[in-house]
């Protein structure tokens, strides 16, 4: 039991929340956390898929890390990570159509998102299923917190709400307040995030002088 919980296990799923975060410090996912950050709810969906398909990939990646031939890895793990995003595809079909729709290809696109093979590459294959799973958790979810801290912004200054709610009172609107348009175009996705990066790396200087 102390194994499970030892300190090398809880770094592992800690450290991709912030200090190892694979979106503001190893740039990865850009592309999806641009395109599907416009409103919370698709942004959620996503973040929550990519993280199934993550840990669930890396699980099954470190079982066969020992039975894979090294010069068809990265079919394997191809795969592997495609078989579990038809999966997930067809789950959201079946109980979130409306957000599947929203999401359109990017569910789909998860099979190529920079993230997956990275950390099936890196870690699953040179470690044990229960370290490859906290690893996959961990950067699913700080891959899900960047996601969502955009998606926040973008809908509310862009649109008023949150999760389809309003949340601006219409007395605002009333009185002249109108909606940042711009915040709902993709450049301005790619400017929260740049903003994300110079606030955690204000507050982490330590990873520049690494870097």
């Amino acid at each position: 039991m102390s194994n499970i919980f030892s300190k090398a296990n809880c770094l592992t799923f800690l450290n991709p929340l912030s200090k190892e975060n694979p979106v503001i410090v190893q740039i990865l996912g850009i592309c999806s956390a641009l395109a599907v950050t416009a409103k919370l709810a698709p942004a959620c969906v996503m973040a929550i898929s990519v993280t199934c398909v993550l840990a669930l990939a890396n699980v099954i990646i470190s079982l066969m890390r020992k039975s894979i031939p090294s010069s068809i890895r990265i079919i394997v793990q191809l795969v592997v990570v495609a078989a579990l995003v038809v999966i997930v595809e067809q789950v959201l079909k079946a109980y979130a159509y409306d957000v599947s729709k929203q999401l359109s290809v990017f569910i789909g696109l998860i099979i190529t998102n920079c993230i997956l093979m990275g950390r099936l590459e890196a870690f699953a294959l040179n470690n044990r299923p229960w370290p490859s799973f906290l690893d996959g958790v961990g950067n699913g979810l700080g891959y899900g917190i960047i996601l969502v801290i955009v998606a926040f912004f973008r809908e509310l200054l862009g649109s008023g709400t949150l999760f389809g709610f309003q949340v601006v009172p219409q007395c605002w609107y009333d009185a002249g307040y109108m909606n940042n348009g711009l915040m709902i175009l993709p450049p301005m996705a790619l400017i929260t995030v740049g903003c994300i990066i110079w606030v955690h790396r204000s507050f982490n200087k330590d990873l520049q002088e690494k870097q």
